[in-house]
């Protein structure tokens, strides 16, 4: 037997708590509301000593106080709003929560009273805080500003703000200090390019300026976590990789989508490969949390489709990595390191997979020879050994009273789960992720014809403003749930599963938006909503939903799609939703109006002042 792995941070504590905050789902800010007895938990830290874990319950706005030995909750401290990320203090004593609003919070909790001692105003719905080596600053995501909060914790307020990509929902502080490393969760390239991807943005944390970013694969998209080798050398990220260039005819062997493991070079600041985390026929769906042993021999990634955790051979991993990179053929698909992130074996020989027994297994943590998973679906603790030299014996540990799914929850959870799925290659949310929005890329569906791709919409009040696709290929929100079980993810469910999907979506509301002023418009985006009545935007947009559900030819079909009628989407939280037009050529509001706009086919902008056309995106954008 080997002996047990040692539990020890040491100077990795900010950046395990880091990855393990993971980011909140801002639609379930509305699930909040209508189902208060779920704790959802989400994300995830441990005491040094590891005798405790602190749990943010996203939908229950608590902290659960978890005590490892005897596998009870301790105690369980409540917040003003969802509970979507958290930090420990160096010291132990203090524990930062972020509070996923549009006016965000960071609370911070008094452990040994249990209770928040104060509050600090950050951005529009913070995520993923880390606090510093020395505890004397703290870095948030805010990410609906796509910028990162630094606040000063001695003075208890925000002193900085650094911009990032698009949607930053986890951060890693590298060893020395210097960097902070943002993973952002979606790409901000136009999806009709060649090729569109997320990347790690880089904070200079002296200057407090972006420095520089890291562009993943092709395709990379859903990043859900970032967490550092213990010494400190390489950066770890979970992603998908979607094959968004292929129609979409079948799904076998990771056709449409498959699920990654991104490896960054701390040191140079670049990325080292991308290793598929999914088997040649066995999906990996929806990687999440992401850790190593203390020691560094194991590299854990919770696979939050699946409902089991991956454990890599860390050194086997990166021994295979610096083969390849030299020029050995190290598999019979990867010769070179451009081969390796299609390569489905690359880690046979090197990967364990254990099941966990709960659903959903988000943020991820390791204490001695265990692995512990927050289960989002069921409101419990998961439990593994991760030793190959002890069974697994998955467990669930109950954090409250389990609570009867209702039809929407159960909606919810189906939604995210990639079991039901052909070889589990992708869920509903693989595309539609946080909560059925957009992932940002173009997909060859063959609803209507083939070549032809188009942008994936999101699906928010979709069973309000009928037809659900770009072109009216189907009539309403209830026939694409049917059609996605079917032709996306080959798979045939009972109709009861599409219901409870259908009373799930219907549940969801708009998020407020970043552009708004304490909840209303600005002066410049009541400006905005006249040009917007004169340019005749409202015509094909009117209020309550800006949308007619009618079709027409806007002149911005191209190809054999010119001249077709399209329907004319929701202007509801379109801030969140780019790229723009049925193909994503539009990065912004603004290009939609100026560069693809020229004869006034899309309302009439041409002869608006540059002030004007800035007012008109305002209005747009605070929607």
């Amino acid at each position: 037997m080997h002996a047990l792995i040692p539990f020890s941070f040491g100077r990795t504590a900010s950046w395990m708590v880091v990855c393990l905050a993971l980011t909140c789902f801002a639609g379930a800010l509305n699930a909040a509301e209508a189902e208060p007895d779920y704790l959802s938990p989400i994300a995830l830290a441990a005491d040094r000593e590891g005798k405790t874990l602190y749990i943010a319950a996203l939908t229950a706005k608590q902290v659960v106080c978890f005590d490892a030995a005897s596998g009870q909750v301790a105690r369980m401290i409540s917040l003003a709003d969802p509970a979507s990320g958290l930090a420990l203090a160096p010291d132990g004593l203090k524990l930062y929560v972020t509070g996923a609003s549009p006016e965000g919070q960071v609370h911070i909790l008094d452990l040994s009273a249990g209770k928040v001692t104060d509050s600090i105003a950050v951005g529009h719905t913070p995520v993923a805080p880390v606090v510093s080596a020395d505890g004397a600053t703290l870095f948030v995501c805010n990410r609906f500003n796509n910028n990162v909060s630094v606040i000063d914790l001695a003075a208890r307020k925000e002193v900085a703000r650094v911009q990032v990509s698009r949607e930053p929902v986890a951060a890693a502080l590298t060893p020395d200090g210097k960097y902070l490393l943002v993973a952002n969760q979606l790409p901000t390239d136009p999806a009709d390019g060649s090729y569109v991807a997320a990347v790690v943005s880089i904070v200079d944390v002296a200057a407090r300026k972006p420095a520089g970013s890291i562009r993943l694969p092709n395709g990379s998209n859903g990043l859900r976590a970032i967490g550092l080798s213990p010494d400190g050398r390489y950066a770890y990220v979970t992603h998908i990789l979607a094959r968004y260039q292929v129609p979409t005819t079948q799904i076998e062997r990771g056709w449409i989508a498959t699920d990654a493991l991104s490896v960054i070079d701390v040191a140079s600041r670049s990325l080292l490969n991308t290793v598929l985390l999914d088997d040649v026929d066995l999906g990996a769906a929806n990687p999440w949390g992401v850790a190593c042993t203390a020691d560094g021999r194991f590299l854990c990634v919770a696979h939050a489709g699946t409902h089991e955790i991956s454990v890599i051979d860390r050194t086997k991993l990166h021994e295979k990595l610096a083969r390849v990179a030299a020029g050995e053929k190290v598999s019979d698909v990867s010769a070179t390191p451009g081969d390796v992130p299609n390569d489905l074996s690359f880690l046979v020989g090197l990967r364990r997979r254990l099941s966990v027994t709960g659903n959903g297994p988000r943020a991820l943590a390791i204490m001695g020879s265990k692995a512990y998973v927050t289960e989002y679906f069921t409101d419990s603790l998961g439990v593994v050994n991760i030793s190959p030299d002890m069974a697994p014996a998955p467990k669930s540990l109950a954090l409250g009273p389990r609570k009867p799914l209702s039809q929407e929850r159960q909606g919810e959870m189906l939604f995210h789960d990639a079991q039901y799925c052909f070889q589990k290659w992708l869920s509903c949310s693989s595309c539609h992720p946080d909560e059925s929005r957009p992932d940002g890329l173009n997909w060859d569906l063959l609803n209507d014809g083939i070549g032809n791709p188009k942008n994936t919409k999101s699906l928010v009040l979709a069973h309000e403003t009928p037809p659900t696709t770009v072109t009216g290929a189907r009539p309403n929100a209830e026939a694409s749930v049917r059609a996605g079980f079917q032709f996306i993810e080959f798979a045939v469910r009972p109709e009861e599963d599409a219901v409870a999907i259908d009373e799930y979506l219907k549940s969801l509301q708009p998020v407020p938006s970043p552009y708004l002023v304490k909840g209303h418009l600005s002066a410049a985006a009541r400006r905005g909503q006249e040009i917007f009545k004169s340019a005749g935007c409202a015509i094909c947009h009117p209020p309550p939903y800006y949308t007619n559900m009618k079709k027409y030819d806007v002149g911005t079909g191209i190809g054999r799609e010119k001249g077709a009628e399209l329907d004319p989407q929701t202007l509801l939280e379109v801030w969140r939703t780019a790229p723009y037009l049925h193909d994503g050529r539009a990065v912004t509001i603004k290009d939609v109006l100026t560069r693809f706009n020229l004869e006034n086919q899309h309302g009439h902008t041409t002869g608006l002042e540059e002030r004007q056309i800035n007012e008109l995106v305002e209005f747009v954008l605070s929607l």
